[in-house]
């Protein structure tokens, strides 16, 4: 397709014609940028603010065959302004120790910087009228009919002014100057980082990229919004699928028209979401709840743990909490496969808690897929991924939570002691125990079953109940230890479904002591307790 036809379609809203623009003019844009800017970080913020605009500018471009021209004026509109805000970043001795340790030997990375440097310097000591020409030539190979075209100018004028720069970079330089170009040049995939919003609810966005190039999971998007002048940050925390993702944004966002431009940073939220923030998206991502105010219907999933001590909603929201270490994804898939072909719904809302240090290229959607795991959104289950703050789960940020119909706790000290699922019973809750929503025979197994466990990490209550009712205890938290579906890989061991009313009759007999032959490794990592009696 000509030029003139891809503007034409972009102009009337064609994103797929401004991605093709994109890929054309974006090695002219960028080296643009560089001439001008003299760094290739900046020159990459300036070529990407400079799409965003050039987006939303298209429909006063009256004619389409000034293409060129009219994006490299928006390009040098760009330049200028990261130029006039450029400072120095000041920063403490003591952020050194953030530097990553993966990183090729200190003296390679000075010798690289030193090139770098020196290619830069050299193009930037060209005469203006030249050093624009030879960037361009230098960091893609753009042919000197294309380099007259972007700049407006003849293609003999362009044969002479790059001349006359290879002539003032003497031949090691030109080299130099070369190689550092082809290597920091801008990536082939960057045309394929933008896509549209389609939609905005509240702090709700939805935005439609190529399905190929999805924004990974937990990464921020920048949002145009023109009438402000702005970009608006967002965190992409599902992808539903068709190139649909959705994020929510970081600052409020107005009114902006559907098919605004989105531009995928491939930067990951750093920024754990705030107690706020999480109560007002939870409804906005899952929904009204089916029967506003009423008391809610308890939705099976053969976990015991779960089913007895932190009972799902039919239709409802479920807050994982995880600690880092304490198995958030392995839990969300376990509740996936065994819910997704349901008739009842669920919203899965994920805070992950990440390492300091990740590896370059990190995919949080990769990972998930190397284990083989879904990113949480099938069938009946909706997932949505949140970044959380780094530490304990303390009452007072779970206390955040309480939005959700149920909160799961998954607690590293619960981990140590190798009780898997990791469920701290002491601080996971649900809607239905706490509406007595339940049978009241549920309720007081729980009830019994909570002051239980809480022996076993309170020296104090320990010796003051004795050590058959610790023994008991011990036997139920090995019995809320349950082989999943989705690690067999790992275990070695078939996945267990049991049933509320076994998980129950379970709970209530290891209390009441009718199990008190049996040792309590026989109650660790397995089902039912007809099961443990067989085995």
């Amino acid at each position: 397709m000509d030029l003139e036809q891809l503007v034409r379609r972009a102009t009337q809203g064609d994103v797929k014609a401004f991605v093709a623009l994109t890929q054309r003019f974006q090695h002219f844009a960028f080296g643009s940028a560089l001439a001008l800017v003299g760094d290739f970080h900046r020159a990459e913020d300036v070529v990407q603010e400079a799409f965003v605009a050039a987006w939303a500018a298209l429909p006063s471009l009256a004619e389409p065959a000034a293409f060129p021209g009219w994006l490299r004026s928006i390009v040098r509109h760009h330049a200028s302004r990261v130029l006039r805000r450029t400072h120095l970043e000041l920063l403490p001795l003591a952020a050194a120790e953030q530097v990553a340790s993966d990183q090729p030997p200190a003296d390679d990375i000075l010798d690289r910087r030193h090139q770098t440097e020196a290619a830069l310097s050299a193009i930037t000591e060209l005469p203006p009228a030249l050093r624009e020409a030879a960037t361009l030539f230098f960091v893609h190979d753009c042919s000197h009919q294309d380099i007259a075209i972007f700049l407006g100018i003849s293609a003999a004028t362009v044969n002479n002014r790059l001349h006359a720069a290879r002539t003032k970079l003497k031949e090691r330089m030109l080299t130099m100057v070369t190689n550092t170009l082809h290597e920091h040049r801008l990536p082939d995939d960057f045309a394929n980082r933008i896509g549209r919003l389609l939609e905005t609810r509240g702090e709700v966005v939805e935005a439609l990229f190529n399905p190929q190039s999805l924004p990974d999971l937990l990464t921020e998007l920048a949002v145009s919004d023109e009438a402000n002048k702005r970009a608006v940050t967002v965190r992409v925390v599902q992808r539903p699928g068709g190139g649909i993702v959705r994020g929510v944004t970081v600052s409020p966002i107005d009114v902006v028209p559907r098919g605004a431009t989105v531009l995928n940073s491939l930067r990951h939220a750093e920024t754990p979401i705030d107690p706020a923030t999480f109560e007002r998206v939870v409804t906005l991502l899952a929904g009204p709840p089916p029967k506003a105010g009423g008391a809610g219907k308890l939705l099976e999933t053969g976990i015991k743990v779960i089913d007895v001590m932190c009972p799902l909603v039919a239709g409802g929201t479920v807050a994982i909490a995880g600690e880092f270490g304490a198995g958030t994804t392995v839990v969300m898939e376990e509740l996936v496969r065994r819910l997704s072909d349901g008739a009842e719904g669920i919203s899965l809302f994920t805070l992950m808690q990440w390492p300091a240090a990740r590896e370059p290229g990190f995919s949080l959607a990769d990972e998930l897929k190397k284990e083989g795991f879904s990113e949480g959104t099938v069938g009946a289950v909706q997932t949505f991924f949140f970044r959380a703050e780094d530490g304990p789960w303390t009452e007072d940020r779970l206390a955040g939570l309480t939005t959700a119909d149920v909160v799961i706790h998954l607690s590293i000290k619960v981990a140590k002691a190798k009780i898997y699922p990791c469920v701290n019973l002491q601080n996971s809750r649900s809607r239905l125990l706490e509406s007595k929503a339940i049978s009241g025979e549920h309720a007081s197994i729980a009830e019994r079953a909570r002051q239980a466990i809480a022996l076993l990490w309170d020296e104090g209550l320990a010796a003051a109940a004795g050590p058959l009712a610790v023994e008991r205890a011990t036997k139920l938290s090995n019995f809320f230890a349950q082989p999943f579906f989705c690690a067999e890989p790992w275990t070695g061991r078939p996945g267990s479904y049991v049933s509320l009313k076994d998980a129950l009759q379970g709970c209530a007999e290891i209390l009441d002591g009718l199990h008190d032959d049996l040792p309590a490794e026989a109650f660790y990592f397995n089902g039912s307790i007809a099961e443990i009696r067989a085995s």
